[in-house]
């Protein structure tokens, strides 16, 4: 976290759990006037799959538990309504990649648009100076160039930079990261400590809308909702008809299980043509990836990337970075060779570069595989 500052006003984004609850708390202690914030981003009513006890992000239960932290603590706490901006920014966005046969990574969304995009605008509507979640993150302001740096936080072995890539420098200064020197261990030894609620609060799914974690269930009941017709089409490996998926949506590039075909050998999908309606299966070899390119670029610790750089690229969250040359540089496309080739380049999921001390360089979308497996 960057020095603090005194008498200054922050909102801190609480889901409920034990990170944001700890980030909190050390803020206030810190002497920080800090106002206590959940987002209401969806409901089990319209997102469906709810269980039978409602919990997680946005829930009751997760609202009541960030507010006994604030009553704890003596900070104000307030609950606020983005469900429409969440609709609009990260539902539609998250159905339309798959509709093209794309995987998309909607917690970067969430956090461009709403942690960040929607919560920084309420910080100027509250006159609050700063923002802060309970991400494990590390911010630095060089000196030199002035310019605000994303670090990984080496400690904790989730790496929460990845869905970080796409804060701008605007963002970023206007950030607090708490945690930034510590893991989860010691931050659950700090909720005991501190007598929180959510102390033993168990860590929330990935993808929050999808409460049930059926992609497939939710993707249907909002294509049944929208009057979108998803066809059956054929499955291909090497130029034969293997199979019938069933529909592009249900489908990502490098999965093996739930393709239903047995081939008496481990295949996966290779591409997903929705021009033609068509899933290509390949072998073990043919999805391993030595070139892609990434659009929708920001850079983050640096202004540019010039050619023949050498960097540490992630191609999804559980990813080890992995060495990769920057082959070309535009506005709006950077193309990366792999050092050393990684398995299922994902079209619509988030590739993020970092040098060998962490920070993260720059950020973007995987627009297409380029290696050629002929």
């Amino acid at each position: 976290m960057l020095k603090k500052e005194l008498n200054k006003t922050v909102l801190v984004a609480m889901s409920g759990g034990v990170d944001s609850s700890v980030a909190a708390v050390l803020l206030k202690q810190q002497g920080y006037d800090v106002i206590g914030i959940t987002l209401k981003t969806w409901g089990f009513m319209e997102v469906g799959g709810a269980p039978k006890h409602e919990s997680g992000c946005c829930s009751l239960d997760a609202i009541y538990d960030a507010k006994s932290v604030a009553v704890q603590y003596d900070f104000p706490h307030f609950t606020l309504d983005f469900t429409e901006s969440f609709q609009k920014n990260v539902i539609e966005n998250f159905i339309d990649e798959y509709l093209h046969g794309r995987t998309p990574n909607p917690c970067v969304v969430c956090n461009r648009t709403i942690k960040w995009g929607e919560l920084i605008s309420k910080a100027d509507e509250l006159g609050a100076d700063f923002i802060a979640t309970g991400h494990y993150a590390k911010l630095e302001k060089d000196s030199v160039t002035g310019r605000y740096k994303l670090k990984s936080n080496l400690k904790n072995k989730k790496d929460q930079t990845y869905a970080l890539w796409g804060l701008t420098q605007e963002y970023l200064s206007r950030t607090l990261f708490p945690l930034a020197d510590l893991n989860k261990d010691e931050v659950r030894k700090l909720a005991e400590e501190f007598k929180l609620r959510t102390a033993k609060k168990p860590e929330s799914q990935e993808i929050c809308f999808v409460a049930d974690d059926d992609y497939e269930r939710f993707l249907t009941e909002r294509f049944n909702e929208k009057g979108i017709d998803i066809k059956t089409g054929e499955i291909m490996y090497h130029g034969e008809k293997v199979g019938t998926h069933r529909g592009l949506p249900f489908y990502t590039i490098g999965q093996r299980r739930g393709v239903e075909i047995a081939m008496g050998k481990p295949v996966y999908i290779k591409s997903i043509s929705v021009g033609e309606n068509i899933i290509e299966l390949g072998d073990p070899d043919e999805i391993i990836s030595q070139s892609f390119s990434i659009s929708d670029i920001n850079y983050v610790s640096v202004a540019e990337l010039k050619v023949d750089s050498i960097v540490k690229v992630k191609i999804r969250y559980s990813d080890r970075a992995t060495i990769a040359k920057v082959k070309s540089v535009t506005n709006d496309e950077i193309v990366l060779d792999l050092l050393e080739t990684k398995r299922a380049v994902t079209p619509g999921q988030s590739a993020v570069m970092y040098d060998n001390e962490g920070y993260v360089l720059a950020g973007g979308i995987i627009e297409k595989d380029l290696t050629n497996h002929e």
